[in-house]
Protein backbone atom coordinates (compact mmCIF):
# COMPACT_ATOMS: atom_id res chain seq x y z
CA UNK A 1 0.00 0.00 0.00
CA UNK A 2 1.06 3.76 -0.56
CA UNK A 3 2.07 5.66 2.39
CA UNK A 4 -0.99 6.96 4.44
CA UNK A 5 -3.14 4.67 2.86
CA UNK A 6 -4.89 1.57 5.31
CA UNK A 7 -4.53 -1.77 4.75
CA UNK A 8 -4.58 -5.45 5.48
CA UNK A 9 -1.19 -6.27 7.51
CA UNK A 10 0.54 -9.53 6.90
CA UNK A 11 3.96 -10.65 8.13
CA UNK A 12 6.53 -13.47 7.13
CA UNK A 13 9.89 -14.79 8.97
CA UNK A 14 11.31 -16.96 10.69
CA UNK A 15 9.93 -15.58 13.97
CA UNK A 16 6.28 -16.03 12.61
CA UNK A 17 4.50 -19.27 13.65
CA UNK A 18 4.07 -22.24 10.94
CA UNK A 19 0.45 -22.55 11.88
CA UNK A 20 -2.79 -23.69 13.87
CA UNK A 21 -2.11 -26.61 15.65
CA UNK A 22 -4.54 -29.44 14.32
CA UNK A 23 -6.42 -26.84 12.37
CA UNK A 24 -4.77 -27.31 8.64
CA UNK A 25 -7.93 -25.37 7.24
CA UNK A 26 -7.76 -22.32 9.30
CA UNK A 27 -3.89 -22.70 8.81
CA UNK A 28 -4.72 -22.98 4.89
CA UNK A 29 -7.10 -19.71 5.16
CA UNK A 30 -4.68 -17.45 7.09
CA UNK A 31 -1.44 -17.96 5.46
CA UNK A 32 -0.80 -17.07 1.95
CA UNK A 33 1.19 -19.60 -0.28
CA UNK A 34 4.72 -17.10 -0.02
CA UNK A 35 4.45 -17.57 3.57
CA UNK A 36 2.39 -13.98 4.75
CA UNK A 37 0.40 -14.42 7.83
CA UNK A 38 -2.44 -12.19 7.19
CA UNK A 39 -2.90 -10.64 10.88
CA UNK A 40 -6.55 -9.77 10.83
CA UNK A 41 -5.07 -6.39 11.56
CA UNK A 42 -5.34 -2.91 9.15
CA UNK A 43 -2.96 -0.79 9.87
CA UNK A 44 -1.07 2.01 8.10
CA UNK A 45 3.01 3.32 6.89
CA UNK A 46 3.51 6.97 8.40
CA UNK A 47 5.60 9.44 6.56
CA UNK A 48 8.86 7.59 8.56
CA UNK A 49 7.79 4.65 7.63
CA UNK A 50 6.84 3.16 11.32
CA UNK A 51 3.56 0.98 10.88
CA UNK A 52 0.14 2.13 12.97
CA UNK A 53 -2.67 -0.32 13.52
CA UNK A 54 -5.80 1.20 13.31
CA UNK A 55 -7.75 -1.48 14.07
CA UNK A 56 -9.28 -5.05 13.31
CA UNK A 57 -10.14 -5.97 9.74
CA UNK A 58 -13.67 -7.90 10.96
CA UNK A 59 -14.57 -4.65 12.78
CA UNK A 60 -14.60 -2.02 10.61
CA UNK A 61 -17.62 -0.57 10.40
CA UNK A 62 -19.10 0.54 7.17
CA UNK A 63 -21.60 3.06 6.83
CA UNK A 64 -23.16 4.83 4.41
CA UNK A 65 -20.63 3.65 2.43
CA UNK A 66 -17.87 5.27 4.33
CA UNK A 67 -15.13 3.24 6.49
CA UNK A 68 -15.18 3.90 10.28
CA UNK A 69 -12.60 2.29 12.41
CA UNK A 70 -13.91 1.79 15.65
CA UNK A 71 -10.10 2.10 17.82
CA UNK A 72 -10.33 5.72 16.93
CA UNK A 73 -13.88 6.41 18.42
CA UNK A 74 -12.71 4.14 21.06
CA UNK A 75 -9.32 6.28 22.35
CA UNK A 76 -11.73 9.51 22.14
CA UNK A 77 -14.79 7.96 24.74
CA UNK A 78 -12.05 6.21 26.87
CA UNK A 79 -10.03 9.18 27.48
CA UNK A 80 -13.49 11.22 28.81
CA UNK A 81 -13.59 11.62 32.68
CA UNK A 82 -15.69 8.82 34.10
CA UNK A 83 -15.29 6.27 31.34
CA UNK A 84 -13.69 3.35 32.54
CA UNK A 85 -14.00 2.11 28.84
CA UNK A 86 -15.46 1.56 25.55
CA UNK A 87 -16.38 -0.64 22.72
CA UNK A 88 -17.64 0.91 19.19
CA UNK A 89 -19.33 -1.29 16.79
CA UNK A 90 -21.34 -1.39 13.73
CA UNK A 91 -24.75 -2.62 14.15
CA UNK A 92 -26.96 -3.64 11.28
CA UNK A 93 -28.93 -0.35 9.62
CA UNK A 94 -31.89 -0.29 6.70
CA UNK A 95 -30.71 3.12 5.69
CA UNK A 96 -26.44 3.18 6.34
CA UNK A 97 -25.74 -0.55 6.19
CA UNK A 98 -24.12 -0.50 9.71
CA UNK A 99 -24.73 2.48 12.39
CA UNK A 100 -21.73 3.33 14.60
CA UNK A 101 -22.69 2.51 18.33
CA UNK A 102 -21.05 2.94 21.34
CA UNK A 103 -20.95 0.70 24.16
CA UNK A 104 -19.41 1.73 27.79
CA UNK A 105 -18.44 1.21 30.92
CA UNK A 106 -18.51 4.26 33.31
CA UNK A 107 -15.94 4.45 36.63
CA UNK A 108 -17.52 3.82 39.72
CA UNK A 109 -19.50 7.10 40.57
CA UNK A 110 -20.04 8.68 37.39
CA UNK A 111 -23.05 9.77 36.01
CA UNK A 112 -22.82 10.50 32.18
CA UNK A 113 -25.55 10.71 29.87
CA UNK A 114 -25.74 10.48 26.24
CA UNK A 115 -25.18 13.40 25.39
CA UNK A 116 -22.43 14.01 28.18
CA UNK A 117 -20.54 11.83 25.26
CA UNK A 118 -22.04 12.48 21.73
CA UNK A 119 -21.23 16.51 22.58
CA UNK A 120 -17.40 16.60 22.85
CA UNK A 121 -16.98 13.92 19.63
CA UNK A 122 -18.72 16.04 17.58
CA UNK A 123 -16.01 19.02 17.48
CA UNK A 124 -13.81 15.81 17.02
CA UNK A 125 -15.23 13.50 14.42
CA UNK A 126 -16.67 13.56 11.04
CA UNK A 127 -20.52 13.37 11.49
CA UNK A 128 -20.49 9.71 9.75
CA UNK A 129 -18.07 8.41 12.35
CA UNK A 130 -20.50 9.57 15.04
CA UNK A 131 -22.10 7.34 17.30
CA UNK A 132 -26.08 7.02 16.64
CA UNK A 133 -26.62 5.50 20.44
CA UNK A 134 -24.59 5.08 23.31
CA UNK A 135 -25.42 2.09 25.30
CA UNK A 136 -23.83 2.05 28.78
CA UNK A 137 -23.35 -1.31 30.17
CA UNK A 138 -22.82 -2.79 33.59
CA UNK A 139 -19.71 -4.32 31.67
CA UNK A 140 -18.33 -5.40 28.37
CA UNK A 141 -18.44 -8.65 27.11
CA UNK A 142 -15.24 -10.69 27.58
CA UNK A 143 -13.63 -14.30 26.10
CA UNK A 144 -11.56 -16.24 28.28
CA UNK A 145 -8.50 -14.29 27.65
CA UNK A 146 -9.76 -11.00 28.70
CA UNK A 147 -10.55 -9.62 25.45
CA UNK A 148 -13.72 -7.67 24.67
CA UNK A 149 -15.94 -9.92 22.62
CA UNK A 150 -17.15 -7.28 20.02
CA UNK A 151 -18.96 -10.21 18.27
CA UNK A 152 -21.20 -10.81 21.17
CA UNK A 153 -22.18 -6.96 21.52
CA UNK A 154 -23.38 -7.47 17.55
CA UNK A 155 -25.25 -10.41 18.24
CA UNK A 156 -26.79 -9.21 21.30
CA UNK A 157 -27.96 -5.76 20.10
CA UNK A 158 -28.67 -6.55 16.48
CA UNK A 159 -32.29 -5.41 15.78
CA UNK A 160 -31.56 -2.54 17.73
CA UNK A 161 -31.81 0.14 14.76
CA UNK A 162 -33.56 -2.81 12.40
Amino acid sequence: MPRGEIGMIEVRGPNVFKGYWKMPEKTAAEFRKDGFFITGDLGTLDPEGYLRIVGRGKDLIISGGLNVYPREIESLIDDMAGVEEAAVVGLPHDDFGEAVTAFLVMKDGAELTEADILQPLRDRLARFKLPKRVIFVAQLPRNAMGKVQKSALREDYAALYC
